[in-house]
């Protein structure tokens, strides 16, 4: 089943159970979905990696909009955000923690025979292959600047 044929069913379940505020977010993952299909070549489908780019892309504009509304004390805004965010969330593969993504990357990093920060690029380059959708690309990063640093 793919991503929007879940959406779909999801959909129509937010709608029998008049849960307005998961509908919206559902409404807003096909919307999403939607664009970034009709952008291909007729006929064309979207494929699971931009599925997943597409998932991350909402996640991280939610984020962004609820660290802004909490800095302006609008909670009401916020907690909208936070439940879009969570919702949306659940149609991501399972994220890796700190610790699985630091031990993946010493493994990539020796096999690469990374030694400086310059090797920085190639690093990231295999990391976002390995981790997709699975680790934040800022967190993976941030590691791999400590890890070759």
């Amino acid at each position: 089943m793919s991503l929007e044929e879940k959406i779909n069913a999801d959909i129509k379940q937010a709608m029998f159970a008049k849960d307005k505020a998961k509908l919206d977010a559902l409404r807003a993952v096909k919307a999403a979905v939607l664009l970034v299909k009709t952008s291909k070549p007729q006929g064309q489908e979207i494929t699971p990696e931009e599925e997943i780019q597409t998932l991350q892309r909402l996640v991280k504009q939610r984020k962004e909009a609820s660290l802004t509304y909490k800095e302006q004390n609008r909670e009401d805004l916020y907690n909208d955000e936070v439940f879009q965010l969570e919702v949306i969330e659940q149609y991501l593969p399972k994220q890796l923690s700190e610790e699985e993504i630091r031990e993946a990357l010493k493994t990539i990093i020796s096999e690469l025979g990374a030694t400086s920060p310059k090797d920085m690029g190639k690093v990231m380059q295999s990391a976002q292959k390995n981790f997709a959708g699975q680790a934040d690309n800022k967190l993976v990063s941030q590691i791999v600047k400590e890890l070759l640093g």
